[in-house]
């Protein structure tokens, strides 16, 4: 079994905390040597997380989210929970991707955030038990820049 560090983090749930999180997990991925795309997506997926625990865990009431990054040889795993309501099972299935003809004016902002998610991660669950518990894990591929660079040709193509 491989030795994993961790870090958590708790937070105020408020939106201003959002972006002090994504700079936390962008520290984390990059030491980790993801690539800048790979970074952005999981900016991105905490992101909607954190938003949608900020947004409705609590209501109007005080509330604090926890992030967790676990810090594996060859993932990242992360874990954003509140303690707050959860939400019904047809909410995730409503998310889905926007139909290419739907009209501009018919669009709505959020609903996306757990379909952005999976598109993103390699792997996510949640658990609803205590609050909502979102784990989001991104596969690290160190090899990636290994594997391109031995088929970089220094000889002009003819």
């Amino acid at each position: 079994m491989s030795n994993i560090e961790q870090t958590v983090m708790t937070f105020p749930a408020k939106p201003e905390y959002v972006g002090v999180v994504r700079l936390v997990v962008s520290g984390i991925a990059n030491r980790m040597g993801y690539t800048y795309d790979e970074i952005e997506d999981i900016k991105i997926a905490v992101s909607e997380a954190c938003g949608n625990a900020v947004q409705h865990a609590y209501e109007d009431q005080e509330g604090e989210v926890k992030l967790t990054c676990g810090v594996h040889e060859d993932r990242l795993e992360m874990t954003i929970e509140d303690s707050g309501k959860t939400f019904a099972d047809d909410v995730k299935r409503q998310a889905a991707p926007v139909e290419e003809t739907a009209e501009i004016e018919s669009l709505h902002e959020g609903g996306l955030g757990l379909f952005l998610i999976e598109a993103l991660m390699d792997d996510v669950s949640i658990n609803k038990d205590n609050g909502v518990k979102v784990t989001m894990t991104k596969l690290l591929n160190r090899d990636e820049v290994d594997q391109s660079a031995s088929k970089i040709s220094t000889t002009p193509s003819q």
